[in-house]
């Protein structure tokens, strides 16, 4: 395929970008290789799962620690707890995310409804459709000017014919430029950070580098944190040969930094601590 055909194969060739994938795929095979991952990969898988929800929500303004999101039963925010609900979006996304990974080579558009479906729950009537002109979007921690309705129409048809059309571009790449994407056009009312990074794990996931979803790249864009999520963001929106490279690279240390995560979690499980 030609890179004409298949504009994200160019992005693999930008300065830095291959360094970046080929650190990635060092990374996740070292900790595929984890003697705990041959008998106890579920349980790495389920942490790098929770690990992951509180790392994205921490990124919507909902920072909390570790232990009080294991803690937690009640994410309703009835007690005027305004962070609770962000909690507990980014814990409904990171489950729901494993059961659409058939569905998103097929119907992505479908996928991204979904997500913001289950993240938004029954918050209004705009929940689970992009917005239409005239509505507002709630996404505080995002300040780039928010493209119009239609503008987020016709790019929204793009990338997912983009997915659906496939690439021969590394699976780092493609699951950047959907999160990058889904950031740049926040096309729903609310909850598009959750919603673009719950779609970069399905990328990562989906696409075979990580298949049993054990590096979660949203705790390293949290590690980060969010003024280098932000000014990265910028320089994917510049649309520019360096601000998308910058963007890549970004994107491969946050899941170089969820790998040291769930390396961690494995060694404690060798240890018997965890």
């Amino acid at each position: 395929m030609s890179t004409t055909a298949d504009p994200l194969a160019a992005l693999a060739t930008l300065p830095g970008v291959a360094d970046s994938v080929d650190s990635v795929r060092k990374a996740v095979d070292r900790v595929y290789g984890h003697r705990v991952m041959r008998r106890r990969s579920t349980e790495v898988t389920s942490e790098a799962a929770l690990r992951g929800a509180r790392g994205s929500a921490a990124l919507s303004g909902a920072d909390w620690n570790l232990e009080e999101v294991r803690r937690r039963t009640d994410f309703s925010g009835a007690d005027g707890d305004r962070e609770a609900p962000v909690v507990g979006a980014a814990l409904r996304l990171t489950a729901e995310a494993g059961q659409l990974l058939s569905i998103w080579r097929q119907s992505p558009l479908r996928v991204l409804a979904r997500l913001h479906l289950v993240a938004a729950a029954d918050q209004d009537d705009t929940v689970g459709r992009p917005r239409t002109p005239g509505e507002p979007v709630d996404e505080p921690l995002i300040e780039l000017p928010v493209p119009d309705a239609d503008e987020v129409a016709g790019r929204l048809e793009g990338l997912a014919q983009l997915i659906i059309t496939g690439s021969s571009a590394p699976a780092l790449v493609s699951a950047a430029v959907v999160h990058g994407e889904l950031l740049a056009l926040r096309p729903f009312g609310s909850h598009n950070g959750l919603v673009a990074r719950a779609a970069e794990r399905i990328v990562l996931v989906g696409s075979g580098l990580d298949p049993k979803s054990i590096c979660p790249a949203e705790v390293g864009h949290a590690e980060l944190g969010r003024a280098a999520y932000a000014a990265a963001l910028e320089g994917y929106v510049s649309g520019t040969p360096d601000g998308m490279a910058a963007w890549i690279t970004h994107c491969g240390k946050a899941v170089e930094l969820g790998v040291r995560e769930s390396t961690a979690v494995c060694e404690a499980l060798q240890r018997g601590a965890a």
